[in-house]
């Protein structure tokens, strides 16, 4: 099955290599190595068992075969690069040489030799792969995701044959045999990937990320597979000791990996070691900006101990200090990472920050030691000179002036600070001071805004204490010419008892700790006569027409009170002595309407429209504003509405439509 599929492949591949330049052609030539290996492997298996010995060095062929492919589509195909060119060519000639390695152990029946040279080479083809799908760019992936998965599977079934048989020191037959099918298998997802005719990719894009986890595989790859043969060898020479020696060394050693995979240093050196010798700057920019916005959005933890990790990260460094600028024009020590905050202020004047801000470098501390004179003969202060736990300041730039300063712990791994350093710092600074400073403004917006609520309710209040203080200047007139009546005398001590318990209310609503309005089903006929009553002192006097007694609504008492009262003042100061001001209860379907009419001197539609409903807007001199615009928005608050209809010269009528309670509409 495999060499027939194999066969039918590479003859198609190989038409397509007429037309193509390599590719294709070095496609074909694998999958004919493969068919003839596997032909070989079925010829021997079942009629000429003199052909097993070629198989071996047929199956070497096939494998060298594979990784030049990836090699080639790794290193794009052609190109003047010169050193590219060079360093393809010295992977081809290791992997020829490993293949040709492994045909000799085959060849002089090394069993254990053989099987650690293909198990490797089953490894270095399952890396290729990943970094083949991972290197293509995202929109490409469509046509070689096939490809990689029918490759993969190849080195992946190897990896699996091999490992198992350098455990158990002997090839598993029934794997051996299922070989075949798995490899066959294989050839439609190869198909498929020619079908779609994908665009390799020109080059292997080897990010440094993928490079140190790549590097760390295999470098824990190759340690395993040494402390697996030296577990061998204690077992082979231990005698009654052998396992218990064996299964020592092998738990020994992974506690040992897993220590040094998990230290900070040994993977700091690592990256540099990597970004030192196999690229040609140290910083992959993309992935670096991507990791600092990152950090800087997500919330995990406070933003300015979040702000030092993604500067500190960029060069390795395992603690720091942030200083912000403070309202007493001075830099404080506001977060720490892994570091002790230090006592001391520094001045907005002082010699640092002055140099920080005028020439915005990165201060090396044992540089700065070493020859001042780098720095203009800057004099730092007491408490950053003798501490040698700083290595480097990083200044936080917003526009051109200084917003903070970092400073960093000396790195786990030894870093040359070089240009390209010191500018990524410079930018990964202002790039923490653009997000220090909007959350800075954010919470300025959020004590702006509660001062804005708090002066709001003063202004409501307020207004409701004019009404009042109006209401009361009506009586101490009225209280001139009828102090000796005695039903005016108890009419004036129930108004003051009800004007008095209305400024108990308004003062309370001040403080900070009052509790919510409640809402409570509240009957409307009452409330009104009792409003037209606080308003008998005015003219013209307004006057409660008769309907609507069983009408009851949801909402709080004061503040609907409030409502209609500032409603009821604005027409009476409207309406001429002579006019007249009415109001209603009445019933539309589910709600409850109440309809305050005046025969004042009206409005006009834009002022309706255009200023009646603004705050602060108001046609009266003594007048604030607001009364008409908190009434609206209380109607809102409990799901009604205030309507309004008016024409100069012919008065004025407000509609406050209020839904009923529900027990009430449904009685």
């Amino acid at each position: 099955m495999a060499a027939l599929a194999y066969f039918l492949l590479a003859v198609l591949l190989l038409r397509a290599g007429r037309r193509r330049r390599g590719r294709a052609g070095l496609f074909g030539g694998a999958c004919l190595a493969t068919a003839v290996w596997a032909a070989v492997a079925a010829g021997g298996a079942v009629r000429w068992p003199a052909l097993l010995a070629a198989v071996d060095g047929l199956e070497a062929l096939r494998t060298a075969a594979w990784l030049a492919l990836l090699l080639m589509l790794a290193g794009g195909g052609s190109g003047g690069d010169t050193s590219g060119s060079r360093g393809r060519r010295a992977w081809l000639a290791t992997v020829c040489g490993l293949a040709a390695a492994s045909w000799l152990a085959a060849a002089e029946q090394r069993l254990l030799l053989l099987v650690a040279i293909r198990l490797g080479l089953a490894v270095l083809g399952m890396l290729l792969v990943e970094h083949l799908y991972r290197g293509t760019p995202p929109g490409e992936r469509w046509g070689i995701k096939f490809a990689c998965l029918g490759m993969g599977a190849l080195f992946a079934y190897d990896f699996y044959l091999y490992s198992e048989a350098l455990l158990f020191r002997r090839i598993n037959e029934e794997i051996w045999a299922a070989r075949g099918a798995v490899n066959a298998l294989s050839v439609p997802l190869l198909g498929l990937a020619v079908a779609r005719n994908p665009v390799w990719a020109e080059g292997l894009l080897l990010s440094r990320q993928m490079m140190f986890r790549s590097a760390a595989l295999l470098g824990s790859a190759l340690y395993l597979l040494a402390m697996a043969g030296s577990a061998w060898y204690l077992r082979y020479i231990g005698g009654e000791w052998g396992t218990l020696m064996q299964l020592a060394c092998l738990f020994g050693a992974g506690l040992l990996l897993s220590g040094v995979l998990f230290s900070g240093t040994v993977r700091s050196q690592l990256k540099v070691l990597i970004s030192k010798h196999f690229y040609q700057g140290r910083y992959d920019y993309r992935q670096e900006w991507q990791r600092i916005t990152h950090a800087m959005a997500e919330d995990s933890a406070p933003l300015a101990q979040r702000a030092i990790q993604a500067v500190a990260e960029l060069v390795e460094s395992p603690a720091g200090l942030l200083w912000l600028r403070r309202e007493d024009a001075a830099f404080h020590s506001v977060a720490r990472w892994n570091m002790p905050l230090p006592l001391a202020a520094e001045a907005a004047d002082g010699v640092l920050c002055s140099f920080l801000a005028a020439r915005g470098w990165v201060i090396e501390m044992p540089e700065w030691r070493a020859d001042p004179h780098r720095y203009g003969g800057l004099v730092l202060p007491d408490w950053l000179a003798g501490d040698d736990g700083v290595w480097l300041v990083v200044p936080l730039m917003l526009e051109r002036s200084l917003l903070g300063f970092i400073c960093l712990a000396p790195p786990r791994a030894r870093l040359l600070l070089n240009w390209e350093v010191r500018d990524v710092l410079k930018i990964a600074g202002r790039q923490a001071a653009s997000y220090l400073a909007h959350q800075a403004s954010a919470d300025s917006l959020a004590v702006a805004r509660q001062f804005e609520s708090f002066n709001r309710m003063s202004t409501f209040v307020v207004h409701d204490l004019k009404n009042l203080v109006s209401q009361l200047s009506l009586l101490l007139v009225n209280a001139e010419r009828h102090k000796s009546n005695p039903a005016f005398q108890e009419d004036m001590l129930e108004t003051l008892a009800h004007s008095l318990a209305k400024m108990k209310t308004l003062l309370l609503k001040l403080r900070r700790d009052e509790l919510p309005e409640r809402s409570e089903p509240l009957p409307l006929a009452p409330l009104l006569a009792q409003v037209v009553r606080d308003c008998a002192q005015l003219e013209p006097r307004p006057v409660l027409e008769p309907g609507g007694t069983e009408l009851v609504v949801l909402a709080n008492r004061q503040r609907l009170e409030r409502v209609i009262g500032h409603l009821i003042q604005n027409a009476v100061e409207a309406t001429p002595r002579n006019g007249r001001v009415a109001l209603r209860l009445l019933r539309s379907g589910a709600a409850a309407v109440i309809e305050l009419s005046d025969t004042g001197h009206g409005m006009s539609e834009q002022f309706i429209r255009e200023r009646l409903f603004q705050p602060f807007e108001s046609t009266k001199s003594a007048g604030m504003g607001i009364g008409v615009f908190e009434s609206r928005e209380y109607a809102r608050e409990i799901g009604g509405r205030l309507e309004v209809s008016s024409a100069p010269s012919r008065g004025t009528t407000f509609r406050l439509v209020l839904p009923l309670h529900a027990d009430a509409a449904a009685a």
